[in-house]
């Protein structure tokens, strides 16, 4: 079976994947900067003589024609962008970066998609192009609209585009792939409270921000609650409160500053839960005497997978994996991606892998401190979106 072989082909190469992922594992890289990871892919890129461009806003495209390049193009993305957060794993290829790690699987990704890349390039059993798309900054830092505004779509001849995320409560040998909604829109919250200071013991004389900063915290998990359809998903967090010293226990401060996100699906819950902040906020503070401002950013679109694409990937993954283990009904997820974006611009569909098994350290979700993606999914990821190219002029 052409699938079997494939991954056969890829399982010859999977110690050098292995390794390459761990080393990107253990040097992290954040948002833009991203100087040692985009060097790394480039040499291999250039090792296997892919032809690649590394101007696309802040991200590489390597190219590789199949036996008739004049066929339609397919895109594959994997992102690069580790996350602002310490890891706690102790094993030997843990961050050695203080404050940053691949707590996402990203480090993963990339390796998969490098993979991939080594076996189109040795076989060339396809007909059009692939466009393999290496994205910075997916965390919330806009990669995919700056390779989008620098010519992505403009500049490459992609007709439907893919992107492969593992996903840790997924069982090792699943893939998710379904037609509509896949991952939430991202909008970020931020308030700036502004109050009066004053001596702890006398606090008639002040307005307090902290005790304005609570009562919002209570009054904006109503929201949801009680100002969104039941059946129409949203989640509005708090995640961060900046207020006062921490060495002066009796001193009010005169500001405080909050942090947050909300996830929805639909445009009408993003619109009422954005109507009811813009409302509650500055309502509650003039309640206590104190001014409160909201800066609400739409960050991210729904992740929304095109029907005919979906069941294209559909096909594809269960020659690979069975049809049995294709699972169409996986939840969406209050997560966001910004491969969104690229879903506006072309077809498209996003897919995730599963990867859990009995080792620990690989079912732990993402974005968890003891997160480390698995190497085992390496040559069965790399082998899907391989499938995906080859699949391409069918």
């Amino acid at each position: 079976m052409k699938a079997q072989k494939r991954i056969n082909q890829i399982k010859e190469w999977h110690q050098a994947y292995t390794d390459f992922r761990r080393d990107l594992h253990a040097y992290p890289e954040i948002g833009f900067d991203l100087s040692r990871t985009r060097e790394k892919i480039k040499a291999l890129l250039a090792g296997l003589k892919i032809d690649l461009h590394d101007d696309v806003g802040g991200g590489i495209v390597a190219v590789i024609s199949g036996n008739d390049p004049m066929m339609r193009g397919i895109a594959l993305r994997a992102d690069m962008d580790a996350l602002p957060m310490q890891e706690a794993n102790t094993f030997t290829h843990a961050s050695k970066i203080p404050g940053c790690m691949h707590g996402c699987g990203h480090d993963g990704h990339v390796a998969m998609l490098m993979a991939c890349a080594h076996y189109l390039q040795k076989n060339r059993d396809f007909s059009g192009t692939a466009y393999l798309i290496f994205q910075p900054a997916e965390e919330g830092k806009g990669g995919a609209m700056a390779m989008i505004k620098a010519g992505l779509f403009e500049r490459f001849a992609i007709d439907r585009i893919f992107a492969l995320h593992n996903w840790p409560t997924l069982p090792f040998g699943k893939i998710a792939i379904q037609p509509g909604r896949v991952m939430a829109a991202c909008d970020r919250i931020n308030i700036e409270i502004g109050g009066r200071g004053g001596h702890a013991a006398y606090p008639h004389l002040a307005i307090d921000p902290i005790l304005v900063a609570s009562h919002l915290v209570t009054g904006i998990q109503s929201i949801v609650a009680r100002n969104i359809d039941p059946y129409q998903e949203a989640v509005v967090s708090i995640c961060g409160i900046e207020a006062g010293n921490m060495d002066a226990m009796n001193v009010i401060p005169d500001k405080a500053r909050m942090i947050g996100t909300a996830r929805t699906f639909l445009p009408q819950v993003q619109d009422a839960v954005e109507k009811r902040l813009r409302e509650m906020i500055p309502a509650v503070a003039a309640g206590f005497g104190a001014e409160a401002k909201l800066d609400y950013e739409r960050i991210d679109p729904a992740t929304v997978n095109d029907a005919c694409q979906a069941a294209f990937a559909e096909k594809v993954a269960a020659e690979l994996f069975g049809t049995e283990n294709v699972v169409r009904d996986l939840q969406p997820s209050m997560g966001a991606e910004d491969f969104s974006y690229m879903l506006l611009q072309k077809p498209g569909a996003y897919l995730r892998i599963g990867q859990q098994n009995d080792r620990t350290r690989c079912n732990a979700f993402l974005h968890n401190d003891l997160y480390d993606f698995n190497d085992d999914l390496i040559p069965y990821g790399a082998a899907m979106l391989a499938g995906l190219v080859e699949a391409n002029s069918a």
